[in-house]
């Protein structure tokens, strides 16, 4: 069941990837000069032979054998996602509840015949796009309820099955990953262009199941905006909804799939409304003294009706640590890209809101390019390359012991500034209580008329053999916060187990009740990623 090149069962990315032993020892001397720390030890990654996973407790009929692995590497690889919990999980070789059986079918055929065995045999069954989830969207239930847990991979559904060239849109099966999907619309000249952070390693059924939020900063942010119509496979039948550019008959369908998470079904195919692959850009980074004037001219922006496809600010710390600034002041990375026009008049008058707000001009930036290097080139493409290398770092961060991972929400703006003052000092008084020291940075990773998206990183020396706990820590008191300031306990990185506790307070409970009634019609045993959005009945 296993590539030729192998995944990390444990981190991000192949086996033969991320950083040096050389650019390691090199990060974790940096890191400890910016804390003041010693030297600064790094764990090995885990090997197979030092797991212990428990013996599957199931095993599948003989007609599913020849589509499952109860592989130690299999296994594991399919426990947790890439969450910070999840690599320090693996680096302490902890795996107390294992995926029992990977399944691995071939087709639509095989998923409904993997399904039907997991609901006759009461075993937990947990849908796997990429396995890039960072809130234990992939985990097995613990307790004794269920005899055991089925991860189910559609790596194999992996096709654009059909192009509508006319309509632009195409019928692309679920388990595809992004780079093989984008290839395959290339010689059509189309493109999804919703490429998330996890890109390389994340599935169309994965983004559509989580409300993935991608490469669009304004307009069309969340994989919602392409979903035309969705085929899913039930342990009660196939619900598969009409083809439409929209429609105004009931709620619609699709939506009650998107974002569901794999507790109501099992998407295999889904029509996606794609874009001609853009020819014309225009990027530029503009300096600003501070967050908040930075957000005063993207708010100016986004209502302006521009929508550039990056919008995204920068303060002046991360702006530092990816390379798009000197440390002393904001930075907003801007662009605009498009098949079909120029773009001076869009850029230059998003310039002009920038003025307004106190922005630094450089010069020549309202020239439009038709080459890819526009937005790959100075302060932009530094922020750019960071953001594409984080997952890979994320590994050497958890080796040396660190405490670092993110927190994300959206709040309107009239309400941000007052928000994000006490979102950061609720972070940093939190930081200094619970690891001495550390810092928070922020972004913005989309923005609407009505608000933006803040995207909160923290960075602080761990405790080892305490960095969940500490992680733990400082994630309970900032998600309170979230909530008790109005804000949304996610943006884009979905609910999973480990933001339950606070998406129950932000979900209404009439809404709780209907998802409750929608699980039982669908999932009446409640086999379908229990524990995860809501839970199963306790019948």
């Amino acid at each position: 069941m296993a590539e030729n090149r192998k995944r990390k069962f444990w981190g991000w990315g192949y086996e033969d990837q991320g950083p040096t032993p050389e650019q390691q020892k090199h990060m974790a001397e940096r890191m400890a000069k910016r804390f003041g720390l010693g030297p600064l030890e790094l764990t090995p990654a885990p090997k197979e032979s030092e797991l212990n996973l428990r013996a599957p407790r199931v095993k599948p009929p003989a007609a599913l054998e020849a589509i499952c692995s109860t592989s130690t590497h299999d296994r594991a690889g399919h426990t947790y996602g890439k969450g910070s919990r999840d690599l320090r999980r693996a680096f302490r070789r902890d795996y107390p509840n294992p995926i029992d059986v990977v399944a691995f079918p071939r087709d639509e055929k095989e998923l409904i015949a993997v399904l039907e065995w997991c609901d006759g045999a009461r075993i937990a069954a947990a849908p796997y796009g990429g396995g890039s989830s960072v809130v234990g969207g992939l985990e097995p239930p613990e307790g004794d309820r269920y005899r055991g847990a089925v991860s189910i991979d559609l790596m194999h559904l992996d096709k654009v099955v059909e192009v509508d060239r006319v309509s632009r849109a195409a019928r692309i099966q679920a388990g595809v990953y992004g780079p093989a999907l984008d290839a395959q619309l290339k010689p059509h000249g189309l493109t999804i262009r919703h490429f998330p952070q996890s890109f390389e390693f994340s599935t169309l059924g994965g983004w559509i199941a989580t409300r993935s939020g991608g490469h669009f900063a304004t307009l069309y942010t969340h994989i919602d905006d392409f979903v035309e119509s969705l085929r899913v496979v039930t342990p009660t039948g196939v619900v598969e909804s009409r083809r439409l550019p929209g429609s105004g008959a009931g709620p619609s369908p699709d939506r009650m799939f998107i974002g569901s998470e794999g507790i109501l079904g099992i998407i295999t195919e889904a029509w996606m409304r794609l874009q001609d692959r853009p020819t014309f850009r225009a990027g530029a980074s503009i300096p600003f003294p501070s967050m908040i004037k930075a957000a005063e001219a993207v708010r100016q922006i986004s209502q302006a009706g521009l929508y550039p496809a990056n919008c995204r600010v920068l303060d002046e710390g991360e702006a530092f640590n990816s390379g798009a600034g000197n440390g002393d002041e904001a930075v907003l990375v801007l662009a605009f890209e498009s098949a079909d026009h120029p773009l001076e008049p869009w850029m230059k008058r998003a310039l002009e809101c920038c003025a307004d707000h106190g922005g630094k001009i450089p010069a020549d930036a309202a020239k439009t390019r038709t080459d890819a290097d526009a937005t790959h080139e100075g302060s932009a493409g530094a922020w750019r390359n960071a953001f594409l290398s984080a997952p890979y770092l994320m590994d050497t961060v958890a080796a040396m012991g660190m405490v670092s991972d993110t927190f994300e929400t959206a709040i309107t703006w009239e309400r941000f500034p007052e928000f994000h003052r006490q979102v950061m000092e609720c972070a940093r008084d939190t930081i200094a209580r619970v690891c001495g020291k550390g810092s928070v940075t922020c972004r913005f990773t989309h923005v609407y008329p009505d608000g933006p998206a803040p995207y909160y990183t923290v960075l602080a020396p761990g405790k080892r053999g305490s960095e969940i706990e500490q992680w733990d820590e400082i994630k309970a008191a900032v998600s309170d916060k979230l909530i008790a300031l109005g804000g949304t306990i996610t943006h884009h990185h979905a609910v999973g187990r480990y933001h339950r506790p606070w998406y129950d307070r932000q979900r209404p409970d009439g809404f709780a009740r209907a998802l409750k009634a929608a699980k039982r019609a669908l999932d009446p045993r409640g086999i379908l990623n229990p524990g995860v959005l809501i839970d199963p009945d306790p019948d």
